[in-house]
């Protein structure tokens, strides 16, 4: 057993549980009573954890979950066994063509194509904006961001997309210590251990990633350096994503706020 299988090994996934529901609990009803959680339910260990400490934090009537293919998603069953598994009441709302009619009108509006990049993009983004729009319908309904530490880390994420949200459960756990937590909440197998991948593009998270969590994690919680490449290639990351843990920038006013001198 290498010293990162120990320290997992060593992770009490119980009583990091039992203190994030206790989290949540008092989160949501210092809101109210009546405060609801909503979730971007990808079928993946992220958000079938973070929804399964909802429920046990606040009770399944309080807990909605929002299933979001883009067209077709081959993967999509995993979303459905999550919420019948919770129990929970949830909406599929297919982001398609509200994705491609944005294209269309910005590629008309600019006379050029939409970049990579803003394609890639869009989906999370459409993704955020349809979880605003439940939980405002809802009413006193707050979105719960499901990334990860090791996400967070190396900027898997899309700026205002998926690292959005009202509160982040999981944002100081890696994903091994994500899957231990949904062990410990009695969340079926193929769920905590499916291969994580964003449902978007077709790739998993670790060919999207050019290294693998246990490279990641090994190396962001013991210090455990991988490969001089694959080092390399976190650092990087890491450094070209850093703006997205930091909160939005304010202009800052002198100490005399702009009034005028007396005369």
């Amino acid at each position: 057993m290498d010293k990162y299988d120990l320290y997992l090994q060593n992770f009490d996934a119980e009583r990091a549980r039992d203190s994030i529901v206790e989290w949540i609990r008092a989160k949501m009803n210092n809101f109210g009573k009546d405060s609801k959680c909503v979730i971007g339910i990808s079928g993946g260990k992220d958000s079938s954890v973070v929804a399964a400490l909802c429920v046990e934090a606040v009770g399944r009537d309080r807990v909605f979950g929002v299933l979001m293919p883009n067209g077709r998603q081959s993967d999509i069953d995993y979303s459905y066994k999550l919420v019948e598994n919770l129990g929970i009441e949830y909406y599929v709302a297919d982001i398609e063509d509200a994705c491609s009619e944005i294209e269309y009108a910005v590629s008309f509006t600019m006379k050029r194509t939409l970049s990579a990049q803003a394609r890639i993009n869009m989906p999370p983004r459409m993704r955020m904006l349809t979880l605003y729009a439940v939980a405002q319908t809802l009413g006193n309904a707050y979105v719960v961001n499901t990334c990860n530490l090791s996400e967070n880390y190396v900027g898997y994420s899309t700026w205002h997309g998926d690292d959005a949200g009202d509160f982040s459960p999981l944002a100081q756990f890696t994903s091994d210590e994500v899957v231990a937590i949904g062990e410990a909440c009695g969340l079926p197998y193929e769920l905590t251990h499916k291969v994580p991948s964003d449902g978007l593009c077709g790739k998993t998270d670790e060919e999207n990633l050019g290294f693998t969590y246990k490279e990641l994690n090994a190396y962001i919680t013991l210090g455990i350096e991988p490969e001089k490449n694959i080092k390399e290639l976190i650092d990087k990351k890491h450094v070209a994503n850093a703006f997205k843990l930091l909160p939005l920038d304010n202009f800052k006013l002198p100490s005399d706020g702009f009034q005028k001198e007396s005369k």
